[in-house]
């Protein structure tokens, strides 16, 4: 099992920029798939970027391609998500979630408490 804490959400100004941290104990982190969800009030929780165990391949929702860039570090147990440019339809909760390479949620089973990210306009 692993054990997984986001941090890095806050408040943000339309055009901005926040990097998320998912820190993981537990089992061995390289072994699992790493992946972020967001969702946002009455919406279902939806595949914003994964990356494979090694960080060989990964994939970005079509929606934040090219503000977004997902990445991790194995030996600092830790992923990441930079989000640039943010707008108001990226607020939400985010999730980083660890499990098998994939792009929905029944792939992970493993899951933060989520971290909140609001941009203001």
């Amino acid at each position: 099992q692993v054990q997984l804490v986001e941090s890095g959400g806050g408040l943000v100004q339309a055009g901005g920029s926040l990097r998320l941290s998912c820190a993981a104990s537990g089992d061995t982190f390289s072994i699992y798939a790493m992946g972020w969800f967001r969702q946002a009030p009455g919406k279902e929780r939806e595949f914003v970027a994964g990356v494979s165990g090694s960080g060989s391949f990964e994939k970005v929702a079509d929606s934040v391609k090219g503000r977004f860039t997902i990445s991790r570090d194995n030996a600092k147990n830790t992923g990441y998500l930079q989000m640039n440019s943010l707008n108001s339809e990226d607020t939400a909760v985010y999730y980083c979630a660890a499990g098998r390479t994939g792009w929905s949620t029944g792939h992970y089973d493993y899951w933060g408490q989520g971290t909140q990210v609001t941009v203001s306009s």
